[in-house]
């Protein structure tokens, strides 16, 4: 009557040595090897589909592959609409590249399309990612029967009839087809080309050839959807991409096929994903920007406050320069210099924009002298007015800053500045720091970079500032500002409307980002031939814009003594928009005499004044 219940039941065939022999059935042993392979495979790949993250490094064996990352890939495939938001460096492009593999791999036919604002930054996936996954892995290379990186037609063809190809986010793109669409840096692509083009991809569905049999062509819960994945960095609040977030979100929590998370620069650390010494040195860079750090780092959108001054909405529009200017390299001016004499120091400079009939031309500098997180840099603005009826067209050409130079140093690069853009006037703070950087620009010096001596400058609007050129007969071109003092109030106040005015009326242009000078660099040949360093002192003019955009919307509104006072909030600058406010305070004078001529050729003098003194 006793039983052992841990006891084997197969225990008559105790004695066969081949275990595969003595457990199998009568069922199994009628299986030919074909059914069994058949049998088998449908268990890994049920598995497989079920568990797609341990497909990465079970049978691709692709490694470094981390949790997050595996998080992510399960919730990639769990989901019909995905939106990632991945802080710089998290390893976003290698997850795309990684889904895209499994995906193709486990659903036969399957034809996934990759749009992004660029051409080039989806083939970045396939040249890169999936070109080194290829390259390491030897099932993969099993898999794939064509791997095409080239500009023209880059794609990815794998042996089950599933494929990968690259669109770039335009209207051209309205013939491509696809069961998963994937939108790299979606942030960058127009929200109106992603619905009426990039969607529309997905008319028809997969459709796995077992469901032709009769006995499955009407099980519609065996019908797959199509699925969206959204990638890319945080942005500004006031963006369509916010919205898209929150919509995600909301439908998320409603428990619906939606996904969405941002993950910052700390999983990255955690993973070792992310180099934590570059985060501190890129956080305690005296030029470090909280706003721009926060947005692609951190995950976390910027929003204007709600008594900020500016809005991004009414800046953002008005960035549509392509062509910057760009100051003379040193050896650009030997060769001009070489060409027109040794003792010339104003000549044309190719990289300069033509001039047009009654345009002036204005270099203004906002000043600081100490570097260090903290501090403030100086500032140089180029700007160019243009005029158009009773007022000027303004456009920013050029922006630089320099951390923590001696005065000297400072005047100097001003000087250089002033003659490679062929200005006019210059504008700068003559209070405070100022000081000492008028006064270098009041001697004769001779430019220890290009050799050539300079003539000196003084102030031709302040008789105080004439007294202390140190030569006499300097060149009156500097106009000379106080921001400081009994008077600076009202003075600031009348230039925080009037550059808020220029925006808001489209009447001031300022340079593209430098994102979308990227995308349309990238279709230019010189582009692939630029080095690093090449292309960072390119991109500079359109970062610091950027900066410039950024200390804007940050800066708070303050009434004191009903006159507005804007203040930086935390650590955020504004050396940037106080050089910008300089260069439209001289133009803002140089438009009321436009319309004082343009008044006194048709009024006369009585009834022109009158206007103006309130008779």
């Amino acid at each position: 009557m006793w039983s052992n219940k841990f006891e084997h039941k197969d225990k008559k065939n105790k004695g066969i040595k081949n275990a595969h022999e003595r457990r199998s059935t009568k069922k199994k042993d009628l299986m030919t090897k074909e059914e069994k392979f058949r049998n088998g495979m449908h268990i890994w790949i049920a598995y497989w589909r079920a568990n797609p993250h341990r497909f990465v490094t079970e049978y691709l064996q692709i490694y470094p592959f981390s949790v997050f990352q595996g998080i992510l890939l399960y919730m990639m495939f769990s989901t019909n609409y995905f939106l990632f938001w991945a802080s710089r460096g998290l390893g976003k492009s290698y997850l795309v590249a990684i889904y895209c593999i499994v995906r193709c791999i486990l659903y036969p036919e399957t034809k996934i399309a990759i749009a992004s604002g660029t051409k080039g930054q989806s083939i970045n996936i396939l040249s890169e990612k999936i070109q080194d996954f290829y390259n390491k892995s030897p099932l993969l290379q099993r898999e794939i029967v064509e791997l095409k990186t080239t500009v023209n037609d880059p794609k990815v063809v794998f042996a089950n009839g599933s494929w990968i190809k690259v669109v770039v986010a335009r209207d051209s793109a309205r013939s491509a087809r696809a069961n998963v669409l994937i939108v790299d840096e979606h942030r960058m692509v127009d929200n109106d080309v992603i619905r009426k083009v990039l969607t529309k991809f997905l008319t028809s569905r997969r459709r796995p050839r077992f469901l032709e049999k009769p006995e499955y062509q009407n099980r519609k819960d065996l019908q797959e959807a199509n699925t969206e994945i959204y990638l890319s960095s945080a942005w500004y609040k006031n963006h369509w991409s916010w919205d898209k977030f929150l919509a995600f979100k909301e439908k998320m929590l409603e428990g619906k096929n939606y996904f969405t998370c941002g993950l910052p620069y700390q999983m990255g650390i955690k993973y070792g994903v992310t180099d934590p010494e570059r985060i501190k040195d890129e956080m305690s860079d005296s030029d470090f920007d909280p706003i721009s750090f926060a947005m692609e780092m951190e995950c976390i959108p910027f929003g204007e406050a709600s008594n900020a001054h500016f809005s991004f909405d009414e800046i953002s529009k008005t960035r549509n320069i392509k062509n910057v200017f760009r100051p003379l390299e040193i050896d650009e001016f030997i060769k001009l210099k070489e060409k027109h004499g040794l003792n010339n120091y104003r000549f044309k400079n190719p990289n300069s924009t033509p001039r047009k009939d009654g345009e002036i031309r204005v270099i203004s500098m906002d000043i600081a002298l100490m570097s260090g997180a903290n501090n403030d840099a100086s500032c140089y603005v180029c700007m160019r007015a243009i005029p158009h009826g009773k007022s000027y067209v303004k456009y920013i050409d050029y922006i630089e800053t320099l951390e923590g130079e001696h005065s000297f140093v400072q005047a100097n690069r001003l000087k250089q500045l002033y003659y490679d853009y062929d200005a006019d006037t210059i504008v700068m703070d003559t209070n405070g720091n100022g000081i000492s950087v008028y006064e270098d620009c009041t001697r004769i010096f001779v430019d220890p970079e290009r050799g050539t001596e300079y003539p000196a400058f003084r102030a031709f609007n302040d008789e105080k500032m004439q007294e202390r050129s140190y030569e006499k007969d300097a060149l009156d071109v500097i106009y000379s500002v106080k921001t400081s003092g009994a008077s600076a109030r009202g003075v600031l106040h009348e230039m925080h409307n009037y550059v808020k005015k220029q925006f808001e009326t489209n009447k001031i242009n300022i340079p593209m980002t430098e994102l979308k000078i990227q995308e349309l660099l990238q279709q230019e040949k010189k582009f692939y031939k630029m080095s690093s360093e090449e292309w960072a002192k390119y991109v500079l003019p359109y970062y610091n814009t950027t900066r410039l955009v950024n200390e804007m919307i940050n800066l708070e509104k303050k009434i004191v003594g009903g006159m507005i006072v804007l203040e930086e909030t935390g650590s955020g600058r504004k050396d940037r928009y106080m050089s910008l406010g300089y260069c439209l305070k001289y133009v803002q004078e140089q438009e009321l005499e436009l319309k004082y001529k343009e008044g006194r050729d048709s009024q006369s003098d009585l009834d022109f004044l009158s206007q103006y003194l309130g008779f």
